[in-house]
């Protein structure tokens, strides 16, 4: 259960990675009933300014000894490549203590310093990964995702990759009526596809002023229905070529490929918050019979509906 952040903040920070771990686990959000987590900013030393590639300092209200008991220890990016003995050694404490870690682009380069991502599978930035290869040969990169779960040891890619790993850890921990519940007031997806390897090869497409937002609302309340791109095409007063063209730039996928990733999610929030059979879940999903929503599951979130079950039901709060 997570109940505790500490943020392990050093000179050059990343005013943006900073935020992201602020915004995720360390607002109030009580007035819509999720829950409350005890969030610590520790430096080197209590009350001495660290420096930010922003312009601008931060003053951690906490010392090294804030990561001591933290659930959750969180390194945003930084430009350093030399970190101070204290501070490695305090990461040290706390993943033997129990604690979870999680780095956020570049924070990726602290926790290997500290030694402890040797023989792990990890994500960074596209841009340090060969760097990141170089520095410690024993960790074994991953370039392609947005984010690597390895139990205790959470790594994202670079920049906005970070809240894909917050909220998924959300997800992980507290489950899904929370991180929906942050995402929502947060304006993101609770949940991205695919990896940064597709913002290295193609640049991010900008949506049109006549968006498919509409259109892609009314699905998400209409999952249970069959819909085809015909169909679609005609709601949305297109032809289907002109449709499937748009649908793609703006969301990089298919319709059917996005309609099948969306029933995926809500069958996975079915099984986390209800009781339902399967063969309901897939009614309700829009799959229709147990037989293909298993397929489907099985092919995006890598386990069976039941196991997923027996895994995330009871880690809501």
């Amino acid at each position: 259960m997570l109940r505790s952040v500490a943020v392990l903040v050093l000179d050059e920070l990343a005013v943006f990675e900073f935020g992201v771990l602020c915004e995720v686990f360390g607002l109030d959000r009580s007035d819509d009933g999720l829950p409350v987590l005890d969030f610590r900013v520790c430096g080197l030393e209590a009350g001495k300014a660290v420096t930010t590639s922003g312009g601008v300092d931060i003053v951690p209200h906490h010392g090294l000894d804030g990561l001591a008991g933290a659930d959750l220890v969180a390194v945003p990016a930084t430009r350093l490549r030399e970190y101070p003995e204290g501070a490695l050694q305090a990461l040290r404490d706390a993943e033997a203590a129990g604690a979870t870690m999680l780095s956020v682009c570049s924070g990726v380069f602290v926790l290997a310093a500290a030694g402890l991502l040797s023989g792990r599978k990890v994500a960074t930035h596209w841009h340090s990964a060969d760097e990141l290869r170089a520095s410690y040969p024993d960790v074994e990169v991953d370039q392609d995702v947005l984010y690597v779960d390895d139990g205790n040891l959470i790594t994202s890619a670079g920049t906005a990759a970070g809240i894909d790993a917050c909220l998924h850890l959300v997800r992980r921990e507290l489950g899904s009526a929370v991180v929906n519940g942050i995402a929502r007031r947060m304006v993101v997806p609770p949940q991205r596809e695919g990896g940064q390897r597709q913002f290295i090869e193609r640049p991010v497409p900008e949506c049109s002023a006549d968006s498919l937002g509409p259109i892609l609302d009314w699905l998400l309340g209409h999952l249970h229905e069959e819909h085809t791109v015909a169909d679609l095409a005609r709601r949305a007063s297109m032809s289907e070529r002109t449709f499937a063209r748009r649908f793609a730039a703006e969301t990089g996928t298919s319709p059917l490929r996005w309609l099948t990733r969306q029933r995926v999610l809500h069958a996975r929030r079915l099984l986390e918050d209800t009781d339902l059979s399967v063969d309901a879940v897939a009614t309700r999903s829009g799959f229709g019979s147990a037989t293909l929503l298993r397929h489907h599951f099985r092919q995006v979130v890598g386990v069976a509906p039941a196991d997923y079950r027996r895994s995330f039901q009871n880690a809501v709060v």
